[in-house]
Order: C-alpha cells, then sequence, then structure tokens
C-alpha cells in the first residue's frame, strides 16, 4: 500500500504547512512591547558557566557566520539546560541563533534551503510544480519572510541538536537538523518511538529552563516573544521584537518595519525558476 502511505503523509504534510502558515499570520498581528534588552554571546555565556556547549561551524548563507547571541534575559535559562543536558551525559549543540535581515534573507534564498524546500512542495502537490504564491507560502512557515514573525531575528530562539557527551553520537531525534518533510514537526507521527521519545525529553529540559517548543519545527526552541507569550497562552505581550544588532556592545535597535515582506514575489518567481533548473539537473 506504498501509495495510501504516501497520501497519508502528503496529507499530513499539507495539513501541518498550512497551520504553520495560519500560526505565521496570527504572529504578523500579536502585540509586541520591544524591552531594549541586549545580546549577549552564548559561548562567552557557556565558557564563564563552565558547561560544555557546542556549535555549529557551517556558514548560514553565501559567506555570512552564525551569530550564537541570544538576549540577555534568556542566557541563565540557557545555561540551565545545557546543564541538566550535561548532567544527562548530553551535549546540546546549537546549530543557530541570532540572525539579522541580510541572514535571513539569503537564508530562504540558500540553493540548499530553497531546493529542500521546493522538493517538498513538489512531493506535496504529487509532483506539480507549485505557483509562485504556494511557495510564498511554505517558505513563510518554514524560513520566515517577515522580521515580525521570524523569532530568530528577535534573538529569542536558538536551534539545536543533542549529542551524546561520551560516544559523541547524535541522539536520534528521527533526522538530523535541518529536515524538511513530514518528520520535521515536533510530534510528527511518523518518527520512531524513540525518536519521539527523545524529542520530549529534550522539550521537556528546554522548558524547564524558560524555552517553548516550536510545534512545527523540532529541533527550534525561543523564549519571551510573540511565540511564547502566544503559545502559553499568557496574554501577555512578547518582550522581544525583530532588531538590528551591535555586535561590539550588544546593544539593538527595534527594526523600523517589522512586517516588511524579505521575499517579493517577483524574487520568488525568479528563485523558483532557478530552484527548478537545479531540481531537474539532480
Amino acid at each position: 500500500m506504498p501509495n495510501e502511505q504516501d497520501a497519508t503523509r502528503r496529507a499530513y504534510w499539507t495539513k501541518l504547512m498550512d497551520d504553520a502558515f495560519d500560526f505565521m499570520e496570527t504572529m504578523r498581528t500579536y502585540p509586541v512591547q520591544e524591552c531594549g534588552e541586549p545580546l549577549v554571546s552564548l559561548r562567552e555565556a557557556a565558557t564563564n558557566a563552565g558547561v560544555e556547549v557546542e556549535f555549529s561551524t557551517s556558514k548560514i548563507a553565501l559567506d555570512l557566520d552564525r551569530i550564537f547571541y541570544l538576549r540577555e534575559g534568556l542566557i541563565e535559562g540557557f545555561i540551565g539546560a545545557a546543564r541538566e543536558m550535561n548532567q544527562r551525559g548530553w551535549v546540546l549543540k546549537v546549530e543557530d541563533g541570532f540572525r539579522s535581515l541580510e541572514m535571513q534573507t539569503n537564508l530562504s534564498r540558500k540553493p540548499g534551503v530553497f531546493d529542500a524546500v521546493l522538493k517538498t512542495t513538489i512531493w506535496e502537490l504529487d509532483g506539480q510544480t507549485p505557483t509562485p504564491e504556494f511557495m510564498f507560502k511554505r517558505l513563510a512557515a518554514l524560513t520566515a519572510t517577515r522580521p515580525k514573525i521570524g523569532t530568530h531575528m528577535s534573538g529569542s530562539a536558538i536551534d539545536i541538536s543533542v549529542f551524546d557527551r561520551d560516544t559523541r553520537t547524535e541522539i536520534d531525534r528521527g533526522r538530523p537538523y535541518l529536515e524538511m518533510s513530514e518528520l520535521t514537526p515536533m510530534q510528527s507521527p511518523f518518527v520512531s518511538p524513540e525518536a519521539l521519545a527523545n524529542r520530549n525529553a529534550i522539550t521537556d529540559i528546554m522548558e524547564r529552563h524558560g524555552f517553548v517548543a516550536y510545534p512545527f519545527e523540532f529541533w527550534h526552541y525561543n523564549g519571551g516573544d510573540a511565540y511564547d507569550e502566544f503559545l502559553n497562552k499568557t496574554g501577555k505581550p512578547g518582550r522581544y521584537g525583530a532588531v538590528h544588532f551591535d555586535e561590539k556592545t550588544g546593544e539593538v535597535t527595534p527594526v523600523v518595519n517589522p512586517d516588511e515582506l524579505l521575499q517579493p514575489v517577483d524574487v520568488m518567481q525568479r528563485e523558483i525558476a532557478a530552484a527548478l533548473a537545479r531540481v531537474r539537473n539532480d
């Protein structure tokens, strides 16, 4: 029954992506009262606290280095989560932290990311080529196309992996970071019971230290922002919004128009054409 199974997976993915897009649309209007809290280096915080943490060495897009910073108010929770993982025999690896608008814009145009989204979308549509408008919706759900809805641009989110402290093998979560498939949602029914148990155990640790799990990606955790307040149903505005960041001082400046599109539809048309050419030549 492979066809039925594939249809079930496609239907699940379509509903999840539609839900993720609706979530992002809700975040566009969710209130934020930027507190102006500075960003702090996670590398320095981990070193000063004597906890073992690893950091990705890959580039985010083009030649842009990843910026492993979080808001000051999240540092204690980050250290607490990393320490608890060490005590359990795990090591937290930070895959990504703060992203500037330039980084976010280039990330969603990065061939590896864009092609992965495109391939998944073609699979979702059972072989049909997505329209630019449909592709835009999927990118909005998976990569954040506006500063207002991207918590990495608020300095309030981290993407993580987790490794065994002794063997340095990755803790099984169904797939490594960065996955774009029906296995991507945190509670995907298509991962093994062991992988789901590991996801839940990691989430339990992160939540104990003030981070909320983003439901649509098993690696993404954030705190103090619109996602956090909405998902926890506090009724409070987020205190962290999209900002520009001065790495020398840690100071932040709010983005003037956080709802402005990073990826206009005409750009999408060009990128889809380029991606299709790459995919056909694979």
